[in-house]
């Protein structure tokens, strides 16, 4: 590991000069490479005179930092807490090292305008002094100036902050708590050796990165059409409560998980190329990003296939129903779900990855939690009660696919909105979403479905002419994607008439 020692303190005799003495040493027993860096010994003007800091003429100690800088992979930045913030030579080292083209570069494409880190691939830690107690500054004064180096400079040019130690009181401390902040300081370079997270903050990153890569905002559309289905079969919510109800859930999240996990793995090729990413498309990054490793992901499969299996056996054992019939549903049910992109099926390659997501996540699950509760397969009702959930979850699914368009065409994948272009995709969106509301309002008029869907299922008809209005204003001659965040919102929530108002009957 490269690591580059910047003393920001304008005096490099001072206690943050020794601080990072015994941080350099620190690091050396962990046998890193070290540079060193004093702010107050660079020669340059601190001040930008030029419109744009990338064009005033760099000095040849500020090349020399950018060379530095570029060698590292670890940054460390030492320095005093004046007035809630940095020195103001430190301030200007930033302005002008920090500069367009070196440690950002901004685009203005429209709705995709923004910028982007061009060192993303360093991390940073901070170690500031300061004449406050720690705790004063973190959570009276929200320690602003942590967060301008962490989130405002470092951050914006992708810079990870792995770290932050403040150390104070200083004026007020003794000398045993000064020798005690030095050897913190050897201890936190010494620490170098098992790499720049701390251990608590290794296993916080892996945490989030699985849990970014599980995509939980998901989950509640199948849970919602699986407790339908088994309330219907049990006619009484007491059905929540029992344990065939948990064990069948606990099947449908691990094989959700299972699916989505390997969405990521196989859609690779198209996420890399995707520059439309968002919350609700184009999967979660974590491959791209490098949070996540593909050895790291088939272990996730593997193990959330396990848990599936073993959930659905289990379910099996105590459930009410027919256990060959359950055991063919949740058979059917998960090769439906894998089949999105595992080959020999491919569903989302052949123009068929919309529907397959519609009928799993609506009669699928639905069926699921009808038959675990001891209804028949057989049965109509069931099937009755998915066919307006499965037309509401169409618009989204479907809508998914315009900001991905262009990276999934690059890989060959034949979604609804590459196959027939952006219009095309926003025009069955319009149509399955009145579709949608027009069987509910039907269903509830004729009492197909056992009645469930009430009058309160109307409310969905302007929802959806509302959808379709935005489709146009938004979508209407658009050739390019781009992100539709608040379009797959509308799409999302349309989902909530047709899950709400049967549980609400049911319950």
């Amino acid at each position: 590991m490269n690591v580059l020692l910047v003393l920001g303190h304008p005096r490099t005799d001072s206690l943050c000069g020794s601080l990072a003495a015994a941080y350099r040493d620190g690091a050396l027993e962990a046998g890193v490479d070290v540079r060193e860096l004093a702010v107050a010994e660079l020669a340059f003007d601190p001040d930008v005179h030029e419109v744009s800091p990338s064009d005033q003429r760099l000095e040849p100690d500020l090349r020399e930092t950018r060379d530095s800088i570029r060698w590292a992979d670890h940054l460390v930045f030492v320095y005093p807490n004046w007035w809630g913030t940095m020195p103001a030579r430190l301030k200007g080292f930033f302005d002008r090292v920090f500069t367009p083209g070196f440690a950002f570069v901004e685009y203005d494409e429209g709705e995709g305008a923004g910028h982007e880190g061009l060192l993303d691939d360093t991390t940073a830690e901070l170690l500031v002094t300061m004449d406050m107690p720690p705790w004063v500054y973190r959570w009276i004064y929200r320690q602003p100036g942590n967060n301008a180096v962490k989130r405002a400079t470092l951050g914006y040019a992708g810079i990870r902050t792995t770290r932050i130690t403040n150390l104070g009181p200083v004026e007020s401390s003794t000398p045993d708590e000064r020798e005690a902040w030095l050897e913190k300081a050897t201890r936190l370079g010494r620490s170098l050796a098992d790499g720049p997270d701390s251990r608590s903050t290794r296993v916080r990153r892996r945490t989030t990165a699985w849990l970014k890569a599980l995509r939980l905002q998901f989950y509640p559309m199948a849970w919602a059409a699986y407790t339908i289905g088994a309330l219907a079969a049990a006619g009484s919510s007491d059905a929540v409560s029992s344990l065939p109800y948990w064990l069948g859930f606990t099947f449908l999240f691990f094989l959700e998980a299972a699916t989505v996990l390997s969405n990521e793995f196989i859609d690779y090729p198209s996420d890399r190329e995707n520059a439309f990413a968002g919350p609700f498309t184009g999967g979660s990054g974590v491959l791209v990003d490098g949070e996540l490793d593909f050895a790291a992901l088939r272990r996730g499969i593997g193990v959330a296939l396990l848990f599936a299996v073993g959930a659905g056996g289990a379910a099996l054992a105590v459930g009410l129903g027919s256990t060959p019939l359950t055991a063919a549903v949740m058979i059917a049910l998960g090769a439906l779900a894998l089949g999105y992109t595992l080959p020999p099926l491919e569903f989302s390659y052949r123009t068929l990855g919309e529907l397959d997501v519609a009928l799993t996540h609506s009669t699928g699950v639905l069926l699921c939690g009808y038959v675990v509760q001891g209804g028949a397969a057989t049965d109509p009702l069931p099937w009755l009660l998915s066919i307006p959930f499965l037309l509401a979850v169409l618009p989204s699914i479907t809508l998914a696919g315009i900001p991905d368009r262009s990276a999934d065409r690059s890989a060959d994948k034949e979604t609804i909105a590459v196959r027939f272009g952006i219009d095309g995709a926003a025009t069955v969106a319009a149509a399955t979403a009145l579709l949608a509301s027009l069987t509910g309002v039907v269903w509830a008029a004729l009492g197909i479905g056992g009645g469930l869907y009430g009058p309160l299922v109307a409310l969905s008809v302007p929802h959806a002419l509302a959808l379709v209005w935005l489709l146009r204003t938004r979508l209407g001659n658009r050739t390019t994607p781009a992100r539709i965040d608040g379009l797959m919102v509308a799409s999302l929530s349309f989902l909530v008439w047709f899950a709400i108002v049967p549980l609400l009957n049911l319950t």
